[in-house]
């Protein structure tokens, strides 16, 4: 969910790293010169988890995506442009600079918003026979209509895992596209562009299909990666930490890659000496790195090394 957040936002520009968002959680004080794009990712977070948890008493509809807006942009930049609301002033799409004459695409008028997104919740509704690609009309319909001042692509994208969720197509909503999205960053737009200057829906709907196929092997083979590292490490922490909280231990480092020697400590419920000598054990076997050494008062930052080495280099395929 973390990495979807990050890879959303930088489509739009966010300069934020998984890395970056894990160090803020394992620290929050220390204040990072990208505070304001750590803050929009970790929006994004909250805007889903909130979803998520909405999905289960209610349907995805209009009210609930002016929540999941207000959400996003609490705080941010783009707050002051009608956080939560429809917007009610024209707007477009265009380079920097460019003006509602100039631009390469102006959405619907405000005054037929609420006609075009009614008709767009009513679709989200309908009875597909091929749910796959309703939610690929779904998605471009939603960018297209742009009924936001700001915040269009990336309450988007977070209603893609929402719709398999609600029409059963997954358990939880776990299937998050924003990274191939990322990769394919230009194709992205031009698919969507051709939709409005061509009218071209089938290359866009083959595009869309072939990003879920490739997001959905990317998350299996990444499953798979992390499932096999821990079970690989049962035995090394077992033998490196010689300690009956050695699973209490693994289980820690997986939930949080990031973290404090108080983190540790408390959640191993080891003394603070034993902590702090498997925490030198684990890291003369690399299994743990230091990320931010300790600096007068304030303790060092560690990180899982296996976990992060198999997300980064993830990432960077």
């Amino acid at each position: 969910m973390t990495q979807e957040a990050v890879l959303s936002s930088r489509i739009e520009g966010t300069q934020a790293s998984f890395s970056d968002i894990l160090e803020y959680e394992a620290a929050p004080k220390r204040i990072k010169n990208n505070y304001n794009d750590i803050e929009e990712v970790i929006n994004y977070r909250e805007a889903l988890k909130y979803a998520e948890f909405e999905l289960a008493k209610r349907p995805i509809c209009l009210n609930l995506i002016r929540e999941i807006h207000a959400i996003l942009l609490k705080g941010v930049r783009g707050a002051s442009k009608s956080r939560g609301e429809f917007r009610k002033i024209q707007n477009w799409i265009g380079p920097p600079g460019s003006t509602i004459k100039t631009a390469s695409f102006v959405p619907p008028s405000p005054e037929n918003l609420l006609i075009h997104l009614s008709n767009w919740e009513k679709y989200c509704h309908y009875d597909e026979k091929d749910r796959l690609v309703q939610l690929a009309i779904i998605h471009a319909q939603f960018e297209i209509i742009h009924p936001f001042l700001d915040g269009n692509g990336r309450v988007g994208r977070i209603l893609i895992p929402l719709f398999l969720k609600e029409k059963e197509l997954l358990k939880y909503p776990s299937l998050y596209i924003s990274e191939f999205f990322e990769k394919n960053r230009k194709e992205y737009y031009r698919k969507l562009r051709s939709i409005t200057e061509k009218g071209d829906w089938n290359n866009w709907i083959k595009y869309f299909l072939l990003g879920i196929i490739a997001q959905a092997e990317t998350n299996t083979k990444r499953a798979k990666l992390v499932a096999n590292l821990y079970e690989e490490l049962k035995y090394t922490i077992q033998q490196v930490t010689k300690s009956r909280a050695s699973i209490q231990i693994q289980d820690f480092l997986f939930s949080k890659i990031m973290f404090q020697t108080p983190d540790f400590t408390k959640e191993s419920g080891l003394s603070k000496p034993h902590a702090a000598r498997i925490l030198k054990n684990l890291m003369e076997h690399d299994i743990v790195k230091i990320i931010s050494p300790a600096k007068g008062r304030r303790p060092a930052i560690y990180g899982f090394s296996g976990l992060m080495e198999i997300i980064e280099s993830e990432q960077a395929n």
